[in-house]
């Protein structure tokens, strides 16, 4: 089995790899449900390392598309309503500006933007001004999500502007990372990206995610939150400095 597994696997793309990705997969699920936000982030820095940047933004899109619709499925019951269709129509307009602009970008510039939008999403926080307007939320992290992937934390902001209660702040967030990333990958599909290259190991990266989303309901009340996010941000951090060196030294012609 494992062998026709490999087989399945994108030209280029070890077995090793895609172990790594799998395992990751779950371990990002795992964070999204312990703190709500997060996994999105990591699961993109990982992949950045062991994916090509053409296939980036794309193959995580799909992903996490998976693991938030299985997270909002979970919590259907929750889903704040009222927050969602000003977000989704700002994201098809963002999705749209960004996908015009997005097959000329570099793959350096790709990597050096993920390592920059990953260390700002740790260290800072979007401007108070636009928590308030899904409209604008929804459309400026689409367009950014075509570039940089991982705007789970952006749009937090918007979500915990809502004032929610804890199972509402997962599934609306969930919610509406699922009609975004949604979009994205409509867009990406029209842009002529080739996914059946990639279905095999999406398809296996988001049942790894599914289940660490189960497994990490059950143990949440174990876990040292300030410890925790230390940690993760730490790794973050690092794995970002990395992205923004890989990408820094193929612009200098140093790779």
């Amino acid at each position: 089995m494992i062998e026709t597994f490999a087989s399945l696997l994108p030209q280029g793309l070890s077995m090793l790899a895609a172990s790594v990705l799998i395992v990751t997969s779950f371990a990002a699920s795992f964070i999204t449900v312990a703190f709500g936000i997060g996994g999105g982030a990591v699961m993109l820095t990982v992949m950045a390392t062991l994916v090509p940047p053409a296939a980036l933004i794309a193959t995580h899109g799909v992903i996490q598309l998976g693991s938030n619709l299985g997270r909002a499925a979970m919590t259907f019951g929750h889903i704040h309503w009222p927050a969602i269709p000003a977000f989704a129509a700002g994201s098809l307009i963002g999705a749209g500006l960004g996908g015009a602009v997005v097959v000329n970008l570099p793959p350096a510039w790709v990597q050096i933007g993920v390592g920059a939008f990953v260390i700002w999403s740790v260290l800072a926080k979007p401007p108070r001004i636009v928590r308030d307007w899904p409209l604008v939320i929804g459309a400026i992290s689409s367009f950014l999500t075509m570039f940089f992937g991982a705007t789970g934390l952006f749009v937090a902001t918007f979500t915990k502007s809502q004032g929610l209660a804890r199972h509402a702040y997962v599934a609306t967030h969930a919610t509406l990372m699922t009609v975004q990333h949604g979009i994205k990958t409509l867009a990406f599909g029209f842009l002529g990206f080739a996914f059946a290259d990639w279905g095999p190991l999406i398809v296996a990266l988001i049942l790894a995610g599914l289940a660490g989303t189960f497994v990490g309901k059950s143990v949440l009340n174990r876990i040292d939150d300030r410890r925790f996010a230390w940690a993760l941000n730490a790794i973050l951090i690092l794995l970002s400095v990395r992205l923004i060196y890989a990408g820094l030294r193929a612009l200098t012609g140093q790779a």
